[in-house]
C-alpha cells in the first residue's frame, strides 16, 4: 500500500510539473484570447518551439508523460482489484484522472504536435494554440489524486488506510 501511494504521489507530482511548464508558455495566449484572428508571431513562435521540442524533438523522452499517465491508471486499477485502500477513493481518482488523460491523448497532444510542426497557416496555428490553452488546465485533476491520497493516509489510522488487511483490528 505504501509503494502504491508513493507511485501515485510521484505520478501526480510529475504531471503537475508538466502542467506548470505547459501553462508557462500557454499563458501567452491569455492576453489575446478575446481578439480572435491570428496571434502575434512572437507568441506563436514561442509556443510552437516549445511544443515542437517536447512532442517531437525530444523523442523518446516525449513518451515519458504517456508512461506516467499509464502508470497512474494501472496503479489505481491494481488498488481496486486487490481491494487496497478505500475503493471510493480509487474510483474517484480514476474518474478525475481519466477525463484529462483522454483529453490529452485525443486532443491536446495531437494539436501540440501539429502546432510544433508549424506547417499550418498563422490563423490555424493560432486556433491550435487557443485550443490547447483552453484545454490544458483540466489535467490539473490528475494532481488531485495524489493530494487526496496523501491527505487520506494522514487522516486515517493504519487499519482504515489498508495497513491491517488480513489481521484482526
Amino acid at each position: 500500500m505504501q509503494a502504491e501511494s508513493a507511485i501515485l504521489t510521484t505520478c501526480g507530482g510529475f504531471l503537475l510539473a508538466v502542467l506548470w511548464m505547459d501553462l508557462m508558455l500557454d499563458v501567452q495566449v491569455l492576453r489575446h484570447r478575446h481578439l480572435g484572428g491570428e496571434l502575434p508571431e512572437s507568441v506563436l513562435a514561442s509556443i510552437a518551439a516549445y511544443y515542437g521540442r517536447v512532442t517531437t524533438a525530444a523523442r523518446p523522452m516525449s513518451h515519458l508523460v504517456a508512461a506516467v499517465m499509464a502508470t497512474l491508471v494501472i496503479t489505481l486499477l491494481v488498488q481496486l482489484a486487490l481491494g487496497r485502500g478505500p475503493s471510493w477513493l480509487a474510483l474517484l481518482s480514476l474518474l478525475l484522472s481519466g477525463g484529462p488523460i483522454l483529453l490529452a491523448m485525443l486532443r491536446v497532444v495531437p494539436n501540440a504536435v501539429r502546432l510544433g510542426a508549424r506547417t499550418d497557416s498563422a490563423l490555424r496555428q493560432s486556433e491550435l494554440a487557443r485550443s490547447i490553452y483552453r484545454r490544458i488546465p483540466r489535467p490539473a485533476a490528475l494532481g488531485v489524486r495524489s493530494l487526496t491520497d496523501v491527505r487520506w493516509r494522514r487522516r486515517a489510522g493504519p487499519c482504515e488506510s489498508g495497513g491491517c488487511q488480513g489481521r484482526l483490528a
